[in-house]
């Protein structure tokens, strides 16, 4: 089963809920490297090395509810979560450099961070290059419309049939699922943050703006006053084969003591449900979100 979900960028105009974390300096790249990669060398004591001191350098993309900041502070899913991980491995300090989405791979092969922390999509494509952990959530993808959903929109294959206009964030799947659905090139509008989509939405520019149904909610509840709805959430379809967009921290490929590690604390806060859902709930995770256990990352990797 292939499962897709991007994290982008955006700096939140939300208000921190709480549960916040303090955004610290980001510090230099480690200056071993990797011959011909870029890459720190001696990866596989990284989790050892991250012990000694006392902190993890952590890439976001800055798109609420997955990683934000706000007010020199660090918010969201992925950084709550992954504080309370890598705390209980040792490390109890997350210092995020906040990038666009596109250069957070290749600023995690460069050296500078440790771990994206951004509740990437975990693709074959990028399986490739970088080492996941296993499912931290699935969160299935969603259409925000104009109030009162005036095209009688429910799903890409509906955006497609009726010809309508749809954005999606640069470097995002729901561009390629938008395209499997039958949506012209032409119709598949790119916009650059969040509050990009839903302001061309009510310009008239899209009819429709995909994004997981998360993401859209909180969007939804961060621009109270809009005049916009999300609707039913749905599972887009590729060759067959259903998307339930699962996200997960991202990893160098050598870092394997470090990745099994935070595999093992994720276990066990994915098999206490009331334990995730206190962890993220705030930021709009429910049970819904919590992965089933027969979703692995190898499978998904494997396409």
């Amino acid at each position: 089963m292939t499962t897709h979900l991007s994290r982008r960028n955006l700096l939140s105009r939300a208000a921190v809920l709480g549960g916040l974390l303090t955004v610290s300096a980001p510090l230099v790249a480690c200056s071993r490297t990797e011959p011909g990669t870029g890459a720190p060398g001696g990866d596989a004591d990284l989790l050892t090395a991250l012990r000694k001191r006392g902190h993890v350098r952590v890439g976001f993309a800055g798109e609420a509810p997955y990683g934000f900041q706000d007010g020199g502070e660090l918010a969201g899913e992925a950084p709550t979560l992954h504080r309370e991980i890598f705390t209980a491995l040792g490390i109890p300090e997350l210092r995020p450099t906040l990038t666009e989405f596109g250069a957070l791979i290749p600023g995690l092969l460069a050296g500078r961070f440790d771990v994206v922390s951004a509740g990437m999509a975990i693709t074959p494509e990028r399986c490739a290059k970088v080492a996941f952990s296993e499912p931290e959530f699935v969160s299935p993808t969603a259409l925000m419309v104009r109030e009162g959903n005036p095209k009688g929109l429910s799903d890409l294959a509906s955006c497609a049939a009726k010809g309508v206009r749809v954005g999606v964030l640069t470097a995002a799947v729901e561009g390629g699922y938008a395209k499997a659905a039958g949506v012209r090139d032409g119709a598949v509008v790119s916009v650059g943050k969040q509050q990009d989509g839903l302001d061309a939405l009510l310009a008239g520019r899209i009819d429709a703006f995909a994004l997981t149904g998360i993401s859209l909610r909180w969007l939804a509840r961060t621009n109270g006053s809009a005049a916009v709805e999300v609707l039913e959430p749905f599972v887009p379809v590729i060759d067959g084969v259903k998307q339930y967009s699962p996200g997960g921290a991202v990893f160098r490929t050598g870092a394997v003591s470090l990745r099994e590690a935070f595999d093992d604390e994720l276990a066990r806060i994915i098999g206490d449900p009331g334990r995730y859902v206190g962890l993220i709930g705030k930021y709009g995770f429910t049970e819904r979100e919590v992965p089933p256990r027969t979703l692995r990352t190898a499978e998904l990797c494997a396409g």
